[in-house]
């Protein structure tokens, strides 16, 4: 997702937390990551034969050579990698975040903005080795993170490189930046390997999300998954205004939706999500498909922004940390930007 857009700061209150330097992992601390990947690659190694590391279960033989649902085979192929700097504060920095973006996807939204690599397969499919480096070289450069764009389908490569990395000195958090397509016990399995969870939750209209991505159980996935990356790292941690560990929630507001937006809303509330930060995003525009379902073949008017922010004002009164987008009508904005 890309932020160049305004952010408006709410009533949202910031803690930083004073933690031990991470540019510099302990070598307990790397020997607990190592383990904790060693444990999850156990784990997760059947699925490269019958794939369920997503809700979809293709059951996809990758070893064998055979493509996901997600048109991926037993390499990461890897679209680009560079510093961003249009993340969410916390993750970007002065730095740049060092976002690694993954081709395939295994949600397949008819509006992706990132069609062109998610719902095909564009880049260059890198060994494990070779992803290592790709991580490595981001931390030269000065990345504030290795933020990992698209993960859920291609993550035991990366889990591969990861161990690889963490050999070689990779000292920066890991960010897993996710649609919210997942499933709660392969999050479970990232206990100790992710710092930060940046994680979609699209809908929570079960109708919408089965016309819009084709699984009308998202919201139970991504809401499953979420109690779990919260369980992991809900106890947030900030250095310097950088999130070193926890928890963001990124909600894009679509057209025409507003209750698919205000549920979700009244859920975070309800559920007393406190610890997560939220970014409630304005920035949709109709790509790819989009064009062809009218009610979403248009950017988000002004008056479903106030009534969205409205209700949030009045009703989210435990959800203190996080970021409203405001509403830009100039499309040069919204996007990722390579």
């Amino acid at each position: 997702m890309n932020f160049a857009l305004l952010f408006c700061y709410l009533h949202f209150d910031f803690l930083y937390i004073t933690s031990a330097a991470i540019e510099d992992l302990s070598m307990d601390a790397r020997q607990n990551k190592l383990a904790a990947i060693e444990r999850a690659l156990d784990a997760l190694e059947p699925h490269r034969r019958s794939c369920a590391l997503c809700p979809r279960r293709c059951g996809a033989n990758r070893a064998g050579g055979g493509k996901g649902f997600c048109f991926t085979g037993d390499a990461a192929v890897v679209y680009a990698s560079f510093l961003h700097r249009g993340e969410e504060p916390c993750i970007s920095g002065a730095t740049g975040s060092g976002t690694i973006f993954f081709s395939g996807c295994s949600l397949q939204c008819v509006y992706c903005q990132n069609y062109r690599f998610s719902h095909f397969i564009k880049g260059k499919a890198l060994s494990d080795e070779e992803l290592s480096e790709s991580m490595l070289k981001l931390q030269e450069e000065g990345a504030a993170n290795i933020n990992l764009v698209t993960p859920t389908h291609v993550v035991l490569p990366i889990l591969r490189a990861l161990r690889i990395a963490y050999g070689k000195n990779l000292a920066i958090p890991v960010v897993y930046n996710t649609s919210g397509y997942e499933l709660a016990p392969v999050i479970d399995l990232l206990a100790g390997i992710v710092d930060v969870y940046l994680t979609d939750i699209k809908y929570s209209d079960p109708f919408l999300a089965q016309e819009l991505s084709g699984d009308a159980l998202y919201p139970s996935f991504a809401q499953g998954a979420l109690w779990k990356m919260y369980e992991q790292a809900h106890r947030y941690e900030m250095e310097n205004g950088m999130m070193k560990r926890g928890v963001v929630v990124r909600h894009l507001v679509l057209p025409g939706q507003q209750e698919n937006t205000i549920n979700f809303l009244r859920w975070m509330e309800d559920n007393k999500l406190k610890e997560c930060f939220l970014s409630l995003m304005f920035q949709y525009r109709p790509y790819f498909k989009a064009g062809d379902f009218p009610a979403i073949a248009r950017t988000v008017s002004r008056k479903e922004y106030e009534a969205i922010t409205a209700f949030f004002y009045s009703y989210c009164k435990s959800i203190t940390h996080g970021w409203v987008q405001d509403l830009n009508t100039d499309d040069s904005l919204a996007g990722v930007h390579f």
